[in-house]
């Protein structure tokens, strides 16, 4: 099948009317984001069953006419690990697509593996073998070569194939409606939403500090995530995370003792001193009730640790007679908050339906296990 190098508004409106009659689509994208806050869209590529085309964004000045397709209310969006691609929508709209089909999702609960990747589920599923020789490709580089187009096409061009195939299998296995929560969360847009007040529970070793200290870190995390978004910057680049949580843990308060904190430079101190000294101050005075709180769990006791074990090697037992991978079940966390009474992803939807209940059975004496040589048995 020819593949349509798609790089004029005019081309676009022609390959808009030749996928109007089609009520899904598989998409995938291409991006560039080691220097920018905001990822920049490189390539679109577009499949189904009848065409396969490479929209180039960086030629093309009005992407309405493709936008209006990918929203429109009966149309399903196919991706493989939908995530990053639906941000990428979310930017250019401000809304998101409500109809998505998610192959690794599918793949999660159809047996194939937590988070596989899209060329090993080609692989397994349709016995092909992904080139990976444009991996590395800078896609903001033009032009592409025709082997780049082939290699970019190659995402779109077995994806619609595994929506066939693995829409059939949980079709089979009635559980095409597990998921519709799961696809239903990708198309939240607090999902994808900046939120500069919570961007410090991304910083690493937050838990290691007081709730004083988390305090200035919270009024830190908002500075840089502003700034971030302003100047179209990573956050890194604004200032790293360690040297965050060294500003939180000794809160300077002049530009003197800002030099003693270790990696921040004196550039950095230049650019930003004042504005970190301003954070900073914010962050103290901010009353005690207003503290922001990493909430930590109690240690188990023994005994319950070891219920976890134990319901662990039943959640696999479980999953393995469903061939579902635990993972994409339950995590030991979520394990954990059942055993604390806590709330839990495992009590809710198709997760409680086939384990969930079972587990909450066992710690309510409802529900026996014994061992054989081999295996766990239920009572």
């Amino acid at each position: 099948m020819t593949i349509q190098f798609i790089d004029s508004n005019d081309s676009l409106k022609d390959l808009c009317e030749q996928l109007a009659g089609s009520t899904w689509l598989a998409v995938d994208t291409e991006f560039h984001r080691e220097k920018t806050y905001y990822p920049q869209l490189c390539l679109i590529q577009i499949a189904n069953d009848d065409v396969i085309a490479c929209v180039d964004p960086l030629k093309i000045n009005d992407l309405s006419p493709l936008l209006e397709l990918f929203y429109r209310s009966d149309m399903t969006l196919v991706f493989h690990a939908a995530r990053q691609d639906l941000e990428l929508l979310f930017m250019l709209r401000d809304a998101l697509p409500q109809q998505i089909f998610d192959t690794q999702l599918a793949a999660t609960v159809l047996g194939y593996g937590d988070q596989i990747g899209y060329g090993n589920l080609v692989k397994q599923c349709l016995n092909v073998d992904l080139d990976k020789a444009h991996a590395r490709t800078d896609w903001r580089q033009r032009p592409l070569s025709d082997d780049q187009i082939d290699y970019a096409a190659d995402d779109v061009r077995y994806l619609r194939e595994l929506y066939h195939q693995l829409k059939q299998k949980l079709i089979d296995t009635n559980r095409i409606s597990w998921l519709k929560e799961d696809f239903s969360a990708l198309s939240a847009t607090a999902t994808y939403q900046i939120d500069p007040d919570n961007s410090w529970l991304r910083i690493k070793g937050a838990g290691r500090l007081k709730s004083s200290q988390l305090a200035v870190l919270q009024q830190l995390g908002a500075w840089r995530e502003e700034r971030a978004v302003k100047q179209n910057l990573p956050r890194r680049w604004i200032l790293k995370d360690d040297v965050m949580l060294d500003l939180a843990r000794f809160a300077p308060s002049s530009l003197d003792a800002m030099k003693k904190i270790r990696g921040l430079e004196s550039r950095d101190i230049d650019r930003h001193g004042q504005a970190v000294l301003k954070a900073i101050e914010s962050g103290k005075a901010l009353p005690q009730e207003q503290w922001p709180v990493m909430k930590r769990p109690e240690p188990l006791t023994n005994q319950q640790d070891a219920l976890v074990d134990t319901l662990m090697g039943l959640l696999r037992k479980l999953c393995d007679e469903q061939t579902i991978t635990p993972a994409a079940v339950a995590t030991r966390k979520d394990i954990e908050a059942l055993v604390r009474g806590h709330d839990s992803p495992i009590k809710q939807g198709w997760r409680y339906e086939i384990v969930g209940q079972n587990l909450q059975k066992f710690l309510d004496g409802e529900l026996k296990l014994s061992a054989s040589q081999q295996q766990l048995e239920i009572q």
